[in-house]
């Protein structure tokens, strides 16, 4: 398993399966989620909205989970999973919940016969989670077990998440 960082951006990657950074609607928003719906078409709105509504009124998918879609449109995949990371707050759960995030969408992938998946820094846009720290946690997933996937790709889209990222990756070498 390979696990690589990347600068890019993730609606162009030729993967079996990329990562939203979804919020718990599923019905796009900015930043990642936007771009991947808007590559995507209205064909992968439809599919998350199929998806069930699991906590009233609209939440598809809760915090630190994943769901999983057929790929359209643009997209050079097979799958889009969806992954809800948290709101950073400041508190233990924070981590806790992202890395159940990373976790679901790599178990995803993996469940589904992906051997492939490009993954975005999840929190790290509009929900505020600190950079750094967000890349110790998505590298520490990625290398916890050997996942049945034969590439695990980080496509970040600017220059100081790479930075952190690469950062991440080096010190966690074996």
């Amino acid at each position: 398993m390979a696990i690589t960082v990347e600068r890019g951006d993730i609606t162009e990657v030729e993967v079996e399966a990329i990562v939203n950074a979804a919020n718990e609607t599923l019905l796009g928003g900015g930043g990642v989620d936007g771009a991947i719906h808007r590559a995507a078409g209205r064909e992968l709105l439809d599919a998350c909205r199929a998806l069930p509504i699991v906590e009233p009124p609209r939440v598809r998918c809760p915090v630190g989970e994943a769901r999983i879609t057929p790929a359209f449109g643009k997209l050079r995949a097979t799958w889009v999973i969806h992954a809800v990371g948290p709101r950073y707050r400041g508190v233990s759960e924070d981590a806790r919940l992202l890395a159940s995030a990373f976790r679901s969408s790599l178990a995803l992938a993996e469940a589904n016969e992906a051997k492939s998946v490009a993954l975005p820094a999840i929190s790290c846009g509009v929900f505020g989670y600190p950079i750094d720290a967000a890349a110790r946690i998505a590298i520490g997933v990625a290398r916890e077990r050997a996942w049945r996937i034969d590439a695990i790709r980080f496509v970040l889209f600017s220059d100081d998440v790479l930075r952190a990222f690469q950062d991440a990756l080096a010190k966690s070498a074996p």
